[in-house]
């Protein structure tokens, strides 16, 4: 059975003749009567009476009550495959770590949305160690997190760097002080990211070089909350420079000594997106304005 048996069929019942049927769709009479016959041969029923004039068969009445619907299923389910074909229907499974989530996904989705109305996005938030069992697991398409340890199975396409601040309510000393070094730092509560945080290793590594410990560590997740945790406190907050600050919230001037943490588009090494696909679109859209 394929649709030009059914628009025959169909076309048969609207014009009542075989002959006004075959006029209209451009056919050959003999056309129309081989149509008609493969499908009766295919449903295992007669649909015509046969003779001169067009009358349905009980079990053809049936069919002719069902063929619209029919062929508008046939033609929605044939259009709903070309638009899978061309990637403009689906979901899109993107992960992130916070930072990059609030500064990159909202206008790059906005703007994905005005080319494919109708993909939808599933967005996960994670650390970078979560984000790339999600990957492995077939879980998302791609992430926007740092650097893996093991890269061996991913390819990462670097888009920014990340630094390490350190910040405070705006009447702490330090906010005020002029020669303030790290070690004065030590001297006061510290609230940092947990273990899953993107800096949470390499800020570890740097408290190791001083002999000093700090006063006490709290450890918050997410590290937005962070900002919300100093008020009013004489605790110093170890963030990322692209954290938003509050009120009353201010950077100290003080400079640490550790590198910038690049974070990037993370994705398996052997998927391919074409820039063609949403994917594609996607990942293009969110490396154009951050390389400007």
């Amino acid at each position: 059975m394929d649709l030009k048996e059914l628009v025959a069929f169909q076309t048969i019942v609207q014009e009542k003749t075989f002959s006004r049927a075959a006029e209209k769709l451009n056919y050959a009479q003999s056309t129309i009567t081989n149509q008609i016959q493969r499908l009766e041969k295919e449903l295992g029923i007669q649909l015509f009476k046969r003779g001169w004039d067009v009358q349905l068969t009980p079990a053809g009445q049936i069919f002719a009550a069902e063929v619209d619907h029919l062929i508008r299923h046939w033609n929605n389910t044939a259009e709903l495959a070309r638009s899978l074909q061309q990637d403009e229907v689906g979901t899109l499974r993107i992960g992130g770590i916070e930072s990059a989530i609030h500064r990159i996904l909202p206008d790059a989705i906005r703007q994905l949305q005005q080319q494919k109305p109708r993909i939808t996005c599933q967005i996960t938030t994670g650390n970078t160690d979560r984000l790339i069992e999600e990957l492995q697991s077939d879980r998302l398409d791609f992430a926007i997190c740092g650097s893996p340890a093991d890269a061996s199975a991913f390819y990462f396409d670097p888009l920014y760097e990340e630094k390490i601040v350190l910040v405070a309510d705006y009447n702490h000393p330090l906010c005020h002080s002029v020669s303030a070094s790290f070690e004065d730092i030590l001297d006061y509560p510290l609230t940092a990211g947990g273990p899953t945080c993107l800096y949470h290793l390499q800020f570890a590594k740097y408290l190791s070089c001083y002999r000093k410990s700090p006063a006490l560590i709290h450890s918050v997740t997410p590290i937005s909350m962070i900002p919300h945790m100093l008020r009013h406190t004489a605790a110093v907050g170890v963030v990322l420079e692209s954290t938003s600050l509050i009120p009353g919230i201010q950077q100290l001037d003080l400079k640490l000594g550790l590198s910038p943490i690049p974070v990037g588009l993370l994705q398996l090494r052997q998927t391919y997106y074409s820039p063609e696909s949403a994917a594609g679109l996607l990942q293009q859209i969110i490396r154009g304005p951050i390389q400007k």
